[in-house]
């Protein structure tokens, strides 16, 4: 049972801080959505390819943790210091990469086939996205290492700032309220790009002005040169990997924004409403799930490979738990959601005929996840990359096409593809997890 207790312990701020992130998307989806549909429609093309930017920078830093979380379980914490400031280069350097990328996107807007009303809307508020890069990044990598390091809580109350801090902001400049111009669209995203700024400077004054991370900033200072460069090559190593299976991962969910689109403005308003619907499930596993990559880093570090099994056990029985208690009423519910983030009819219906599909996937999304982050602690990236490609390009994205555009079932076509390709990965990741621990 002390598997499920500290899994709980640590899992619960993140839990917590990711309901945070729950709470910001469905506001800025409500605040948008009751603007006008037109604004809601394209934040959610907008939003659903621009995730990947951020989900990339979050799978990147995700190598922190099997290069963390061994010293931390030997308790090397001097050595954590020095893995931090090779992770600085390294982020910088992605972060050039990412703005570069962003800005192509911004160039291809006019020629992605979406609906010619919605760009005028578009580009602005990517915009603004693509200046809050750095500030994104920077604290995507230190969330990841006080989260490594078991204080979770740190990362839960900066999070929930700064979402706050981004709701207040979201009801200044959509609406004009408190003297300030009625920006609409452009004003999430003024706001967004804000509370970004506002939660990494957060991060970095917790680092360097608390007494008990002191150790970790005086490691980071005295790195040498030569242990400097061996982290940043393995970081690069791990983390390149983790980023490109993070987002082939999740970007399945956000690319089929592009087959939406083609079907018209109000399903993608109703995807949009779904994509919230889905982060509402998948932030709940995420605080169980880092819980398990913590531990089985932590073990990797001790060499205990049944204690690795049975916090991966614990872990995907949590979440399950959490997965059957909140699929029930939403269920139940699925005729009413539509009609919390817009008056719009039509856009309601679709969303209730599309959650059929998304509670149908739960089950595989909560195993493939467990076992995801549990290859993630030990390490294993290129195999689990090579497994998210095929799960997610090979099989995902073409039969969303096939069933929503070719088949012609529009949006809830398109959502059949998830419980099948979800089911594929977790299949595969059980193979790769058995196979590591036999090595």
């Amino acid at each position: 049972m002390n598997h499920y207790r500290d899994l709980i312990r640590l899992g619960t701020p993140v839990v917590v801080g990711q309901i945070g992130n729950l709470v910001l998307n469905f506001a800025d989806t409500f605040m948008i959505g009751h603007h006008s549909t037109v604004e809601l429609a394209a934040a959610s093309f907008v939003n659903n390819i621009f995730v990947l930017v951020i989900l990339f920078a979050i799978g990147f830093n995700f190598a922190l943790t099997p290069i963390v979380g061994p010293f931390v379980g030997r308790m090397e914490h001097d050595r954590v210091g020095v893995v931090m400031r090779s992770a600085l280069y390294a982020n910088l350097f992605l972060t050039l990469i990412l703005i570069v990328a962003s800005i192509g996107f911004f160039f291809a807007l006019p020629h992605l086939g979406q609906p010619s009303e919605l760009l005028s809307l578009m580009k602005p508020y990517l915009f603004v996205n693509i200046i809050s890069i750095p500030f994104a990044v920077l604290g995507c990598q230190f969330k990841q290492f006080f989260d490594t390091i078991g204080r979770t809580k740190v990362s839960m109350y900066i999070l929930l700032s700064g979402n706050l801090l981004n709701i207040v902001g979201n009801y200044c400049l959509i609406y004009g309220n408190l003297g300030l111009p009625e920006l609409g669209l452009l004003g999430a995203g003024i706001s967004t790009a804000f509370a970004r700024l506002a939660m990494a400077v957060a991060f970095l004054l917790v680092f360097f002005l608390k007494r008990e991370y002191g150790i970790f900033c005086k490691g980071a200072l005295s790195a040498g040169k030569s242990e400097m460069a061996q982290h940043f090559r393995r970081l690069n190593t791990l983390g390149w990997l983790s980023a490109v299976q993070a987002t082939i991962e999740c970007g399945a969910f956000s690319l089929v924004a592009i087959f939406v689109g083609w079907t018209g403005t109000k399903p993608l308003a109703a995807h949009q409403i779904m994509i919230t619907m889905s982060l509402f499930f998948y932030n709940i596993y995420l605080g169980i799930a880092t819980a398990i990559s913590i531990r089985v880093s932590h073990f990797v570090g001790i060499r205990e490979k049944k204690a690795i099994v049975d916090v991966t056990r614990s872990g995907f029985i949590i979440i399950i738990a959490f997965a059957s208690l909140v699929a029930i009423p939403v269920f139940f519910l699925r005729h009413h959601i539509g009609s919390i983030f817009t008056s719009d009819a039509l856009v309601g219906e679709l969303v209730a005929m599309t959650i059929i599909p998304l509670i149908l996937y739960q089950l595989s999304d909560a195993f493939q996840c467990s076992l995801a982050n549990a290859l993630r602690g030990l390490g294993e990236m290129r195999l689990m990359m090579y497994a998210a490609f095929f799960s997610y390009c090979i099989v995902s994205l073409p039969l969303s096409w096939f069933l929503g555009i070719v088949c012609g079932f529009g949006i809830v076509g398109i959502w059949s593809a998830f419980p099948v390709c979800l089911t594929v990965a977790g299949i595969l990741y059980f193979i790769i997890f058995r196979r590591r621990l036999k090595a």
